[in-house]
């Protein structure tokens, strides 16, 4: 191994692999024990069960049918060849049908802790994303009502996937659509109209538009109006009202948006407006390139997207008979505009509510038609769905807020569990149903996972603090002796540590944060066996110093997972 560190030494650890068995394929094959052919390829994995080695490649049964021979034939002559020399690696054997199991040495295990120390706060990220310029937009929540328990979903897992990417060596764009143009906002601003006008005039005397929003929010904002103008408002004609009304509701619910999600530790690098794609004539623009390119037609005076000729399920209205452009319109040109913002990626976060529409949006953007008529790449567009969540107490389901008895949303659940637990639960693989549990939420033992994690934090705190009262500081890796450390427990939260990397990479590959809250338990639970079965104070020095070298090691690799998941790394509990 090299003096320097490598911070991801299971990449290492593979990629050594891949070359000791090529190097002794090479070498078998001039001495004519294997028939010529390709270098051989397989995949390395880590097997469940340490008696099998460390790392098993697959190499030997990927050539059989190439090679025409058994795969542990293969295997057995492969091994012949391998000279472990300098390597990372102690043992190879053969398992099963073929296998090539490798067992890594002391040095590796050493190797572990030392990149942890020189990287520090730094350890776990990898450079896939080469600085790549990536947009994560997620949350969007409409500004005509207050933000959903969907939302916190969607707010945890774009806000984790983001510092994932960024871990990854991405650059990243956090991005929040703010829909404060077309349909919804004028039914927006008439639902306040016409609440205020019920208190200045008499709910009997005042029909509510029935379409419109009937939540209790809307009366809240008609009142707050009503409190500062008294009736001075209804003089004015509707429309002039309902513009006015339409500003003042979307600047206070945008505010207390920003508010709550500031409070759940999200913050956007924008707010991008709808509004402006249409104020700009951007919209139009767009609708102009697809009538240029041939893809609209008119039907009962609007203008349709021929979709089923694009590949999807039916043709949607781009422009109404009245001029407007659609919310499809506005999609398809946002989208436009993502792209020509330079992005080497845009990816999205939907609700399980728009599973419908965004499936229709995806096969419309991927249509090599659509993609020559705008000048865009749509293979850059990456969309993530989202499945329904389920609030539980005590198994019952919950909609309504304890404090308030109205529809839960993301400020009233945090009122009633922690920010830490709240990001931790919301952040689990999009493509599955949630089902929140807040009785677990707010338990302080070792079922709720997050407090599991966070306990192994504060506990190595402690045992720091404990130690440094007698005289024992954590000690750097050039103090310790390494090789103390030899016990299954102990091998095996290294062999955890050196992990992290790993999970980095493939959470950013597969667009799923949700894996870094597995490792982070994991780690913990291994931490936990090590405690347990590994004593520290009253040990001799050597060996006392080299396990709290291993505990500091894991207490700085749980803080870098809090830390991508923007929890909080208590010193105490």
């Amino acid at each position: 191994m090299s003096q320097e560190p490598h911070f991801n030494l299971v990449e290492d650890a593979k990629n050594k692999i891949d070359e000791l068995i090529n190097e002794a394929c090479k070498k078998a094959r001039t001495a004519g024990e294997l028939p010529e052919g390709a270098p051989l390829s397989g995949s390395v994995e880590i097997p469940r069960d340490p008696s099998h080695g460390d790392y098993a490649a697959t190499h030997a049964m990927a050539a059989a049918k190439e090679l025409k021979l058994a795969p542990r034939n293969i295997a057995e002559t492969i091994i012949k060849f391998i000279d472990l020399g300098e390597s990372c690696f102690e043992k190879i054997s053969i398992a099963g049908p073929g296998f090539i199991n490798f067992t890594v040495s002391e040095v590796w295990f050493g190797d572990v802790l030392k990149a942890v120390e020189a990287a520090g706060d730094n350890y776990g990220a990898v450079d896939i994303g080469k600085g790549q310029r990536v947009m994560v937009e997620y949350v969007s929540a409409n500004p005509t009502g207050p933000m959903t328990i969907g939302n916190a979903r969607g707010g945890a897992l774009g806000d984790t996937l983001a510092s994932v990417l960024e871990k990854a060596g991405f650059t990243v764009w956090r991005e929040f659509l703010l829909n404060d143009a077309g349909n919804q906002v004028d039914l927006f601003g008439k639902s306040i109209d016409a609440r205020y006008m019920q208190l200045c005039l008499g709910e009997e005397n005042v029909e509510f538009p029935e379409d419109g929003y009937h939540g209790d929010d809307i009366k809240e904002l008609a009142k707050m109006i009503y409190d500062t103008e008294g009736e001075s408002l209804k003089e004015l004609s509707e429309q002039e009202r309902i513009e006015k009304f339409k500003e003042f509701g979307l600047t206070y619910n945008v505010k207390q948006m920003k508010e709550h999600l500031e409070r759940y530790r999200i913050e956007f690098d924008e707010w991008f407006k709808e509004s402006s794609m249409h104020e700009s004539g951007y919209v139009s623009e767009t609708v102009e390139l697809l009538d240029r390119a041939g893809l609209l037609y008119e039907k009962d005076g609007a203008q349709w997207l021929s979709n089923i000729a694009l590949g999807g399920e039916k043709d949607e209205v781009i422009r109404r008979s009245n001029g407007f452009n659609t919310y499809y319109a506005m999609d398809i040109a946002y989208h436009r505009n993502k792209l020509e913002r330079g992005f080497d990626k845009a990816i999205e976060i939907w609700g399980a509510d728009h599973h419908g529409h965004a499936r229709r949006l995806m096969t419309t953007l991927s249509s090599p038609e659509l993609n020559k008529a705008l000048g865009i790449d749509s293979t850059k567009l990456h969309f993530l769905l989202m499945q329904m969540v389920r609030i539980l107490r005590d198994g019952e389901t919950v909609k309504v807020s304890k404090r308030t008895g109205k529809a839960l949303t993301l400020n009233d659940l945090l009122d009633e569990i922690p920010v830490d637990a709240c990001r931790f639960f919301f952040n689990t693989r999009a493509d599955s149903h949630l089902e929140f549990d807040i009785s677990l939420a707010v338990r302080q033992d070792s079922e709720n996972p997050v407090y599991y994690v966070q306990y192994a934090h504060a506990r190595i705190c402690s045992l720091i603090d404990m130690l440094a009262e007698d005289g024992f500081n954590v000690p750097l890796y050039n103090e310790i002796t390494p090789g103390l450390l030899s016990s299954e427990a102990e091998h095996e939260l290294i062999k955890q540590i050196a992990q992290l990397p790993e999970e980095v990479k493939n959470a950013a590959r597969d667009y799923d944060p949700s894996k870094i809250n597995k490792y982070a338990v994991e780690l913990a639970a291994r931490f936990h066996k090590f405690y347990s079965s590994c004593r520290i104070k009253n040990e001799p020095p050597t060996l006392l110093t080299a396990r709290l070298k291993l505990a500091d090691t894991t207490r700085t690799v749980i803080k870098n997972c809090l830390d991508i998941l923007k929890i909080t790394a208590p010193r105490k509990m």
